[in-house]
């Protein structure tokens, strides 16, 4: 068999459509795993990315599993620096947008050592060449900061196979650019299944329909880039960050992506935060110019984040709280793991 990595999309989109429909029509179906790795404070692009959206899945009653990828930190770097910030700063956020630990389980790699054990397995129904071909993982490749490619880094989509399978999850919320990742999860789950009989399900991509926010300099948002708006941020950071976003030296604002990208994310970000469609936001704005758009974003942005930023700063009163969430999650995500590996175990004939 071989791994098809130039994947069309129409199909996917397709596909992603009826899901959202069986969604509606019996979620209780469905298990989901996303998750983050911690390197940074989220942002505002992940918010409206890819956080908005569990908040969606779990209210709709789906079973959601939330990884925080701690050992992934690895992947395109040396050493795993502040890790312990990062990971309750992640555990903060979620909180404040309003994941409930009663329905959807936050965990850590570290703390699962059954998920990491899959990993083992999973690479022996993969070929060096298919992980080559990966895009997302030549792409990775290509940007990473190091001298050297470590195995972790060519193993990564093998991994987030282990992610996803060890608590059988059935949809993945991706991009477009995780495609590739998710085929070789369907592929690793089909070859285990045709070797050692049904354990695996193959899971479908749901994909975002989240629009894309640039970073405050108009490039891809991003932690390490620093043009970003974090959750965490408070009113007065995010008013200084948006007052030197990049804009144009057109004074009539206008909703253009293509010609536009610093002004029109601007204006996007405004919109997503208001709920209106971001051509009649930009129409509003008209020639009040660059001070005129980011006053506009600055206070849209600033009152859909205060319930947020406020019960955030709750839940930083009580780390106790927060830390029992994840030891709890990690309890029952070790427990499906060890239930997982179990059936792994016997599926292959293994002696314990």
């Amino acid at each position: 068999m071989t791994l098809t990595t130039d994947l069309p999309v129409g199909p996917a989109e397709r596909r992603s459509a009826e899901l959202e429909e069986q969604l509606a029509l019996d979620p209780g179906r469905f298990r989901v795993l996303t998750g983050d790795r911690p390197t940074g404070a989220l942002h505002l692009g992940h918010y409206f990315g890819t956080l908005h959206n569990r908040v969606r899945l779990q209210d709709l009653g789906v079973d959601v599993f939330v990884l925080i990828a701690d050992y992934q930190v690895l992947t395109d770097r040396d050493v795993a620096e502040r890790l312990d910030e990062y990971v309750e700063g992640l555990l903060l956020d979620y909180l404040a947008i309003g994941i409930d630990p009663a329905r959807t389980t936050v965990f850590n790699h570290s703390a699962v050592p059954a998920l990491n054990q899959l990993l083992l397995p999973f690479l022996s129904l993969v070929s060096v060449a298919e992980l080559g071909r990966n895009p997302t993982v030549k792409d990775e490749i290509a940007h990473s900061r190091q001298s050297a490619v470590s195995g972790l880094m060519y193993t990564y989509p093998v991994h987030q196979a282990a992610d996803i399978l060890f608590c059988k999850g059935n949809l993945v919320p991706v991009g477009q650019d995780q495609l590739p990742h998710l085929e070789i999860t369907r592929t690793v789950a089909r070859r285990f299944n045709d070797r050692y009989g049904d354990v695996f399900p193959e899971p479908d991509a749901l994909l975002s329909g989240a629009p894309l926010l640039l970073g405050t300099d108009a490039t891809k948002m991003s932690k390490s880039r620093g043009n970003s708006i974090a959750l965490g941020a408070d009113a007065d950071e995010t008013a200084r960050l948006i007052k030197g976003a990049t804009t144009d030296a057109d004074r009539h604002i206008t909703y253009d992506p293509g010609s536009r990208p610093g002004v029109s994310s601007l204006v996007l970000l405004a919109a997503l935060c208001l709920g209106r469609d971001p051509h009649e936001v930009a129409e509003e704005i008209g020639n009040s110019g660059a001070a005129g758009l980011k006053r506009t974003v600055t206070e849209a942005v600033n009152a859909a984040m205060a319930p947020i930023r406020a019960r955030r700063a709750e839940y930083a009163k009580d780390m106790g709280h927060v830390r029992d969430v994840l030891r709890a999650g990690n309890e029952r995500a070790n427990a499906v793991a060890e239930a997982t590996l179990q059936e792994v175990r016997e599926a292959m004939g293994m002696f314990r």
